[in-house]
């Protein structure tokens, strides 16, 4: 057995319509970053200076050493770029969603204070603004619990959202864990709020994002100008503004840090931007938190079997009808690697199909024979499956006149001496009178078409039985 765990399916080709307050057709949520003093810093405690996201290009870590400049440009972030940035959003009547570094915010009681009398969201953006690619699980475990402690100190507050960023593989199980957390958003991964089961616990994910993101004035193939800047968070959004309108209401995430786009040279193109949106009808401006409380009264978890989560039995008593009498075949897809995408009818029936199509012919043969006739004595003697009874009766098979069944069981009888096994067709696809006219034309195929024939049929039928259980 193998699972395997990312899914790529997400919600499909059917997005729901996350029914913004309002009638909005898109929610545009602007993150600001609050890490200043929360850096990688020997005065932090830590072994090397800071490296990442600054105007120096091409910084290394120093070991050892404090890095003045370095230090500086975070520093005007704290001491500038926030209070620009807090006159532009107070002013435009924009309320923000930061994440805040709990050792950062400690640091900064003055920007804290503002925060709070704006009405604007803290969560948590940990406990230090370093990298946890390389941490041991319990080691990023205490640091999360210690941010959290330290945060509700600081704020007086717990957070209720949570966005590490630099990020280890175990952050988002950890995270969910606490308990502690209405939304976590170490994804990039969907243009709207989704639900997971993360350790059997039901938790919201609100996605973040980093292309639009003034991270990229500061990384490799980046924003090199503030009309660069404009022009992508402008194109998004009249992209995601459009698809709006079709009841697929959409989210947006814009994310901000205090010292790359509060410089004096870019903030121009996210004050144009907030210009440009506040133009628009139907634009909601949340908090990431809001985004929450919404969708969780909107949109609540509801419980669906998961297949790659179940055991053995579970799973094969499960699907092992799905195939007439044919259990072997979830019993072969249970070991395939099996993950969230093949937790709906498309997915289980892929694997289940997979295993029909790589068996030898005689036992495809021996799914085929396993297939009740139409309309024949097994039904007549009401020992046919459950499934096969509700098919044969949704064509109106269980209500012939005695003409029309012994038509059918004449017809049977050619077929089967004919090709060696029972005529099968997806009956819930026809009528009645289309399943005679396909009964009569298939009987004269050569059994080599009639057993590829078959087969597909065997697979439609086995999707909506999928379909009706999932």
């Amino acid at each position: 057995m193998q699972r395997y765990p990312r899914d790529f399916t997400g919600y499909g080709p059917t997005p729901p319509d996350a029914a913004w307050p309002g009638g909005a057709r898109i929610a545009v949520q602007f993150v600001l970053n609050y890490e200043e003093g929360g850096e990688n810093c020997l005065l932090h405690g830590d072994a090397a200076s800071e490296a990442f996201l600054s105007e120096i290009v091409g910084a290394q870590p120093w070991p050892g050493q404090r890095h003045w400049n370095m230090e500086s440009i975070y520093d005007y972030g704290a001491r500038a770029g926030f209070w620009r940035l807090h006159r532009l959003f107070t002013g435009a009547g924009i309320p923000l969603t930061i994440y805040g570094v709990a050792t950062a915010l400690a640091r900064s009681p003055l920007q804290v204070e503002a925060m709070q009398a704006a009405g604007w969201e803290i969560a948590s953006h940990g406990l230090k603004w370093i990298d946890y690619k390389d941490h041991e699980p319990q080691a990023e475990a205490a640091d999360i619990a210690e941010a959290v402690r330290l945060h509700t100190e600081v704020t007086g507050i717990p957070p209720r959202g949570w966005y590490t960023g630099r990020c280890s593989v175990n952050t988002v199980a950890l995270a969910a864990a606490t308990g502690h957390f209405d939304y976590i958003s170490d994804t990039y991964d969907d243009d709207l709020p989704y639900w997971a089961q993360i350790g059997g616990r039901d938790q919201l994910i609100i996605p973040y994002t980093l292309d639009c993101n003034d991270m990229r004035f500061a990384t490799p193939q980046g924003f090199n100008s503030g009309d660069q800047f404009f022009a992508y968070l402008r194109d998004t959004f009249d992209a995601l503004y459009a698809e709006g309108g079709a009841g697929s209401t959409k989210m947006m995430s814009v994310g901000l840090h205090c010292r790359l786009i509060g410089r004096p040279g870019r903030v121009q193109a996210l004050r144009r931007f907030v210009d440009y949106i506040q133009g628009f009808e139907g634009v909601w401006c949340p908090r990431r938190i809001d985004i929450a409380d919404h969708w969780r009264a909107t949109h609540p978890r509801r419980p669906r079997l998961r297949p790659s989560q179940m055991d053995r039995a579970e799973f094969v008593a499960t699907f092992g009808g799905i195939f007439e009498h044919s259990a072997w075949i979830a019993e072969r897809a249970f070991d395939l690697e099996l993950g969230p995408a093949h937790d709906s009818a498309a997915g289980v029936h892929n694997a289940l199909a997979r295993m029909f199509r790589s068996a030898g012919p005689e036992e495809r043969l021996g799914v085929l024979a396993a297939h009740p006739d139409l309309a024949g004595k097994l039904a007549a003697a009401k020992r046919l499956t459950a499934d096969s009874t509700a098919e044969q009766a949704s064509a109106g098979l269980d209500a012939l006149t005695d003409a029309e069944r012994d038509e059918f069981q004449q017809m049977n009888a050619a077929y089967v001496e004919k090709h060696g096994f029972p005529f099968i067709i997806a009956v819930k696809d026809h009528d009645k009178a289309g399943i005679q006219r396909a009964f009569r034309t298939r009987i004269a195929n050569d059994t080599e078409t009639e057993f590829t024939t078959a087969c597909a049929q065997v697979e439609r039928i086995a999707r909506l039985r999928l379909e009706t259980l999932l």
